[in-house]
């Protein structure tokens, strides 16, 4: 089971990430990494695994046919986009839903490897290169990109881009670009990227992977419309056939301009994609037996353990199985908005979080399928263990001298505690009330009031029926302590809009970090100035000068080790605020496939965009009737 699902914002860059060679950025020292020269690609501390002109990126499969459709359910999704129904085409804004992998229709100056956990390579940009002070990027594109029309896509077209998507982009686009001072096109094939000063290292590799959208398009629309015309793009696919709300399929673009560059040679195999949206699992479930969807990533513990035992399955036609998770962090967590004013006490969320028992659900409803959860950065190295190490200590030490350290900070990594199993352990919540009454709610008749007779209301919004299963016996527990606790199931629409503004008291997210996480995508989960900027990840409404100077140090760190350290002191000071109450997480992806499709193994490292790599395999298909 998990709730919302996002991808903390990094194009193919997932959000941090690739690595590439021969000229580094920013570790290298400048004699070694010199300034104005140009560059095909550029890492954030080490070395580019790709050189210049390298033929195809090592997980791509030039020799697999293409054609067929791969008719799936997505599991990520970006921006304004929806899984479970879509209104508009606009994905790059706030207003409306917008169907997943509308991104895939357009391209941008680099993208990353999957590869690789720290580096982007050029793709519309043939070559960037760095000012002395870093503070301007220049690129040039290629002189052969184009748009669906045939058109050219110009050093205006970049610009235009940049400067609208950080004034009227989606938050997930525009927070990064807040460093951008300029976009400048200095003639039909150089754009000029221009910092203020204040950026991270690592910031130019979110942002030279931002989409690139076409000037003279909406030079006769608006950017911000909520619209369902087809946009003009520029990448492997384009709109095909939809119908809103039901379905949405992107074309293959046969002759699109990058197909035989290494940054696309050997991905994008399926002629259609395609999406059917439904508005609750069981339906989506239901038609992947039918063989209407054909791959299916299974998020719900009960129906991997009970369900998959349809005919499909027993005479093989369909294949279940484990995939690995991808080396990065992952943060499954709720979130109490501590705009309300009845969260904004720690010993409340605390609180709130003793009154799930995660031991007790694990066994009872997950079948054991999950393990706890207690970092923001759960199955990566970034996640705090034990006592801090003598790097992680003197930066502790160092920030100390300006800001009030959390107490616990340099004492071992907080935990969760580990409940009895009961389901209602009374240790837990005798601590629980306990907190509450430290924090000024007092039980009246059954019922906690706090000095002005308030109650303590705590309702829990979520976007699918799946998740009163899980969250009732929550709901149960926490009013048995005189919270007013609640759950109220919205339409996903309704759900982003409300989570867009801050509308709700506790929601659930799941984020798929990058592998080596950028200071702008952390800042737009946990940053102060990100708490009122609506449609951010800063459900929580998390303001602390502290969390603010750690987020500097990940983006000032000059090596790995510096990076990882700031991290983990990250990791620590947030679980001690206890702004995010985290879940559980899974090591493996629960993947069933109708057997027509062929992959190459193993599977890359650090993202895995199932539609752009596998193929269908025409003999296997022909054998299942669905060639």
């Amino acid at each position: 089971m998990t709730p919302r699902f996002t991808l903390d914002r990094r194009r193919f860059l997932i959000l941090t990430g690739g690595i590439a060679a021969s000229a580094a950025f920013p570790a290298l020292p400048r004699a070694e990494n010199p300034s104005e020269t140009a560059l095909h690609g550029l890492s954030a501390f080490g070395d580019l695994k790709y050189p210049r002109d390298f033929a195809q990126f090592d997980y791509a499969s030039p020799e697999a046919p293409k054609g067929g459709t791969f008719n799936f359910q997505p599991g990520y999704w970006y921006y304004n986009q929806n899984m479970q129904t879509f209104n508009t085409l606009n994905s790059f804004v706030r207003r409306g839903d917008a169907p997943p992998r509308m991104e895939t229709c357009f391209d941008s100056l680099m993208v990353d490897a999957w590869d690789e956990p720290d580096a982007i390579y050029c793709h519309l940009a043939e070559t960037v290169t760095i000012s002395e002070d870093r503070n301007r990027f220049t690129f040039k594109l290629r002189p052969e990109a184009r748009w669906h029309d045939g058109t050219p896509i110009t050093a205006q077209d970049v610009a235009f881009s940049y400067e609208t998507l950080k004034t009227d982009g989606n938050p997930q686009l525009s927070l990064p670009l807040a460093v951008l001072a300029e976009a400048v096109a200095e003639d039909e094939r150089t754009v000029v990227l221009v910092f203020d000063g204040t950026q991270s290292a690592q910031a130019i590799l979110t942002i030279a992977t931002n989409p690139v959208v076409s000037k003279a398009w909406y030079a006769t629309r608006e950017f911000n419309a909520s619209t369902l015309e087809p946009p003009l793009g520029s990448g492997p696919y384009r709109v095909g056939n939809l119908s809103a709300g039901r379905y949405i399929e992107y074309e293959r673009v046969p002759d699109y301009w990058a197909k035989d560059l290494g940054t696309a040679r050997g991905l994008d195999h399926f002629d259609t994609i395609r999406f059917e949206f439904y508005q609750e699992r069981q339906a989506a479930f239901e038609a992947f037996k039918k063989g209407v969807a054909t791959w299916r990533e299974e998020f719900t513990s009960k129906t991997w353990a009970t369900e998959y035992a349809f005919p499909a399955i027993e005479d093989g036609r369909v294949v279940k199985g484990l995939f690995p998770q991808e080396a990065r962090g992952r943060m499954q967590a709720l979130a109490p908005n501590a705009r309300r004013p009845q969260f904004q006490h720690r010993n409340v969320r605390d609180a709130i979080a003793l009154c799930f028992d995660f031991e007790w659900t694990n066994e009872n409803l997950f079948y054991g399928a999950y393990e706890k959860s207690h970092s923001m950065f759960e199955g990566s190295d970034y996640a705090a263990q034990g006592l801090p190490d003598s790097d992680e200590t003197a930066l502790i030490e160092k920030l100390a001298a300006d800001h009030d350290m959390p107490d616990g900070i340099a004492d071992e990594a907080y935990m969760q505690p580990k409940s009895d199993g009961s389901g209602r352990d009374r240790s837990r919540l005798r601590t629980a009330i306990r907190l509450l009454a430290e924090a000024g709610w007092e039980n009246d008749g059954g019922t906690l009031r706090n000095a002005n007779g308030d109650t303590l209301d705590a309702e829990i919004l979520v976007n699918a029926s799946v998740f009163e299963r899980i969250y009732g016996p929550w709901v149960e527990t926490m009013r048995s302590i005189g919270i007013n606790a609640s759950l109220r199931t919205v339409d996903p629409a309704q759900y982003q809009e409300r989570t867009n503004n801050f509308d709700f008291d506790i929601a659930g997210l799941h984020i798929g970090w990058t592998p080596t996480p950028t200071s702008a995508g952390l800042e737009n989960v946990f940053a102060s100035h990100s708490a009122s900027e609506e449609g951010s990840r800063n459900w929580t409404g998390t303001q602390d000068p502290l969390i603010d100077a750690l987020l500097t140090e990940v983006g000032a760190a000059e090596t790995r080790e510096e990076h990882r350290t700031a991290m983990r002191v990250l990791d620590r000071a947030l679980r001690l605020r206890r702004d995010w109450i985290p879940t559980w997480n899974s090591a493996n992806h629960r993947v069933a496939y109708w057997d027509m499709f062929s992959f190459k193994e193993p599977k890359p490292d650090y993202f895995w965009p199932v539609e752009r790599l596998w193929w269908i395999d025409r003999a296997k298909a022909e054998a299942l009737g669905k060639a």
